[in-house]
């Protein structure tokens, strides 16, 4: 083994995911490792396209969107598809991240109103009742 291959384990505690997220990717083939046997070796290729999977997927891009993004590496035009591409995706992932924050913030804002009216409710119920005769 070559100081540039990676066990399983060593790639597991490198990018702080489980053996079965990278055969996971693996067997989506987004992932190529070497096999020696049982023994799965990981190259620096793999940790590059892992480590962009995994930013993918912190940004909420689909496993297809990776997928199409790693395809496009080889293209020859010094990445300049693939950039724009991921630049495409990332514009259109952003504007969604930021119509959920609205919808979120939204949300929230809702959510504490009713609970104002909530504690409200509660307050009114637990003060004595004053009679007409009081």
């Amino acid at each position: 083994m070559t100081s540039d291959m990676m066990t399983i384990r060593q790639m597991c505690d490198a990018f702080e995911v489980t053996p079965r997220t990278l055969r996971f990717y693996e067997a989506k083939e987004l992932l190529f490792p070497e096999r020696q046997g049982q023994k799965r070796l990981f190259t620096r290729r793999d940790r590059a396209r892992l480590k962009l999977i995994l930013r993918g997927k912190r940004f909420g891009f689909s496993l297809e969107e990776i997928r199409q993004l790693l395809d496009l590496y080889h293209m020859g035009d010094q990445q300049q598809t693939q950039i724009t591409r991921a630049l495409d995706i990332a514009r259109d992932r952003l504007a969604d991240m930021e119509n959920q924050r609205k919808e979120l913030d939204a949300a929230i804002d809702d959510l504490k109103e009713q609970l104002k009216w909530g504690e409200k409710m509660i307050t009114s119920i637990r003060q004595p009742r004053r009679t007409a005769a009081e």
